[in-house]
């Protein structure tokens, strides 16, 4: 969309009458240039009738909705805050749900989530609504924003010059012969006030002559030129000699279009035809044709919103045969959604179908996704940053190394609104630098912790005391997130009413906030380990586990072991087993990752949770059990770096059971030394004053082991205690924590 608009030009005459009827004039004619598309001059006089009457909800509703689809998002956000602020959803539903998306359209995530988490409960009683299933899915969305808003990709960004783009919108369509196609909606004679001159304010198709240095001044591509009609999403044959495009009628900027065909050779276009009903399925709006070649299978794939669909324009497919027809029509399911598919691209060297969508986990608007195509279109992968922002990003495409995208986005040329309009930018891969420092990539890695991973109730391999387990989490985490509504049944049972309705929006946003969260946390994580595995680095990764209260702490210890082993599964099998040669330590340039375990069991879990086994609503399905069951990464380190800890023990946790208060309770524990040089143990830290200890040994020879004696006094400690002692070495930093749990009555 243009950040030019057509204006027709208002003359007040001089004798209307004042006051009210100035204000049912200036609203009347800023309704009618909504409706037309000329936002901007509807914002001119929707501002004289606030000016006028700054109290109306439903001029300041009317206000929002105009900066919105003006793409001017800050001002939008202050406005929808002021339509919610005094009338809370009630009149205008979809208040706080647009608030909530301009925040998220302006990058600001943390105040976006907590706007969506409001606005779940408020279109909670009609779950099936979109507004509840749009705020549900932003809310996710939101959080995966978050999380990965520090991660870029890496290369030059910038906007490609001015003889490409112009105060105009242009959307980029590819690279063909050396030249850039693309549109652009465009005027012949534009003022400084974004004043259009011109009837003709259509989109046209423009190439550019790409050189060495940079793109060469455009030139519309007259032939298909059409009176009265715009065109643009250009896209050619397999075999170069068809040109596919989208010819569009409009009418108040609303499009309804159709894929057109021309031939093609010597540089020049002809024999213009439009596709036929199976593909232009008569009243529906088809367009943005893209060719493939889909396992030897010319392939055309085109947005539509035709019949049947999910919603708004979603996304299609037909094969081609003999250049000119076209087989069954089908409907990418995986990828659709309630919003708009658009602009696909097929990327031939990848096998993958780029595509853009306001719908799945992304940071703005609309974001860029690919889809691996593998016997099907596979789950959608945000293309990420700078391809992506919080403005609306679309139309990807590459050229051998270099990507372009087209984006509104701060940066883009423009008259008055900093965000109206479009341009096309490019990213360029890396100039080869020196790789950063393990310093600077162990800060990198760390900033991505913990990673936190979730558990059913005594999952994986309930019911026994193994340590190990050859559980996948992410079968596990399936498994998990498939109980939600089991959770939500089993936690809101006994509650009626609002409070039933929050027990239940309680427990579906622990699934989204984290176990979800959790999932997206480890897959980002693990892709930035593989880059340096890849490189050769030998990395120690620390995880800590938890469990709920439930069962006995020594049970829970090997639990947890359990629940570890499990992300270990996980990692030596995803992507085809990419991290088995660093995990067994086979790789070939020497790269290597250990798991460092600290199963911590119940004693860090929080005490007030029901340990109940017959009170199964509150120790296995509340919120409050469900976060305890966990695993977290916490530290990533190099092994190059440090000196394996060599001392160790087998059972660091003793559960002494119920005991009273007054009870002196001591417990011995077997320490050895697992290194290969003799180690002198310096200290014994004891942080309560309840607590002693006793060494048989100070100094052990490799492979010797002594005992620990901890003696606790109990006299002034009630409920359940968690005491530790813990051994310091000589030359190390890392302590050896010993443990003694209790129940005192």
């Amino acid at each position: 969309m243009s950040r030019l608009y057509l204006i027709f030009f208002f003359l007040m005459t001089t004798h209307a009458v004042v006051g009210q009827n100035h204000l049912s004039a200036y609203l009347d004619f800023a309704n009618e240039q909504y409706k037309k598309g000329d936002y901007h001059q509807a914002l001119v006089y929707y501002r004289k009738a606030m000016a006028l009457d700054s109290n109306t909800i439903d001029i300041l509703w009317n206000y929002a909705e105009t900066l919105r689809a003006y793409k001017d998002y800050r001002k939008a956000e202050q406005y929808y805050a002021k339509v919610y602020d005094r009338e809370e959803a009630k009149i205008y539903p979809a208040s706080l749900l647009q608030l909530g998306l301009m925040q998220k359209q302006n990058g600001k995530y943390d105040q976006a989530i907590k706007t969506f988490k409001q606005a779940k409960k408020t279109y909670y009683k009609n779950k099936q609504g979109y507004l509840y299933q749009k705020t549900n899915r932003e809310l996710t969305s939101a959080l995966w924003a978050q999380s990965n808003s520090m991660d870029s990709l890496d290369g030059e960004f910038f906007r490609l010059p001015e003889t490409i783009n112009t105060r105009n919108s242009e959307f980029g369509h590819g690279i063909y012969n050396g030249e850039l196609i693309y549109s652009s909606l465009r005027a012949d004679s534009v003022s400084a006030a974004e004043e259009v001159y011109t009837t003709q304010y259509k989109t046209h198709l423009f190439r550019s002559r790409k050189n060495s240095v940079t793109f060469e001044a455009s030139e519309p591509i007259k032939e298909l030129l059409l009176e009265e009609l715009s065109a643009g999403n250009g896209t050619f044959s397999l075999d170069g000699t068809r040109f596919y495009f989208s010819l569009c009628d409009e009418e108040n900027f609303q499009y309804r279009c159709k894929i057109m065909v021309a031939q093609y050779g010597n540089g020049k276009w002809f024999a213009l035809d439009s596709l036929g009903s199976i593909i232009n399925q008569p009243g529906a709006n088809t367009t943005m044709p893209c060719i493939a070649d889909i396992k030897g299978q010319e392939t055309l794939i085109f947005a539509s919103d035709r019949s049947g669909g999910k919603g708004g324009l979603d996304l299609y497919y037909s094969p081609i045969s003999n250049g000119n027809q076209y087989g069954k029509v089908r409907a990418i399911k995986s990828l659709n959604s309630l919003d708009d598919e658009i602009t696909p691209w097929w990327d031939a060297v990848n096998n993958r179908l780029y595509f853009a969508s306001s719908w799945h986990d992304g940071f703005g608007g609309y974001d860029v996704f690919y889809s691996p195509y593998d016997q099907q279109f596979l789950a959608p992968v945000n293309a990420g940053s700078p391809i992506n922002s919080p403005a609306n990003d679309l139309y990807y495409f590459r050229e051998g190394d270099t990507a372009y995208v087209t984006s509104n986005r701060i940066g883009v040329l423009y008259s008055k609104n900093p965000t109206c309009c479009s341009d096309i930018f490019t990213l360029k891969p890396p100039v080869k630098e020196e790789p950063p420092t393990p310093e600077e990539t162990l800060v990198d890695l760390n900033k991505r912790l913990p990673v936190t991973l979730y558990f059913h109730n005594d999952v994986p391999n309930p019911k026994t005391n193994d340590s190990v387990t050859s559980v996948n989490y992410i079968d596990a985490y399936n498994d998990y997130t498939a109980m939600i509504d089991q959770y939500k049944q089993e936690y809101s049972h006994g509650l009626t009413g609002s409070k039933a309705e929050e027990a239940q929006e309680d427990i579906e946003r622990f699934f989204i906030e984290y176990v979800d969260q959790g999932v997206n946390d480890l897959q980002l994580f693990r892709r930035l380990l593989l880059e340096e595995l890849d490189r050769g680095a030998r990395i120690k990764i620390s995880v800590k586990g938890f469990a709920s209260p439930l069962a006995k702490t020594d049970y829970n210890v090997n639990l947890t072991k359990r629940r570890i082993w499990s992300l270990i599964n996980y990692m030596d099998a995803v992507d085809d087993g990419i991290y088995s040669k660093y995990i067994n330590g086979t790789a070939e340039n020497g790269g290597l990752v250990e798991f460092s375990f600290v199963p911590f069991g119940e004693y860090t879990a929080n005490q007030m949770t029901s340990d109940n086994p017959n009170d199964v609503q509150n120790s296995v399905y509340s919120r409050a059990a469900a976060i305890e069951r966990k695993i977290e990464i916490q530290s990533v380190s190099y092994l190059d770096d440090e000196e394996e800890f060599p001392l160790v023990t087998d059972q660091p946790v003793v559960d002494k059971g119920y005991t009273k208060t007054g009870d002196i309770l001591i417990t011995e524990y077997e320490i050895r030394n697992e290194g290969d040089e003799p180690i002198q143990i310096d200290s014994v830290r004891t942080p309560c004053e309840c607590t002693t200890a006793e060494l048989e040994k100070e100094v052990l020879a490799p492979g010797e082991s002594t005992k620990v004696t901890m003696r606790l006094d109990t006299k002034n400690l009630k409920g359940f205690t968690v005491k530790s002692i813990y051994l310091n070495l000589e030359g190390f930093e890392q302590e050896l924590r010993l443990y003694i749990t209790t129940e005192i009555q």
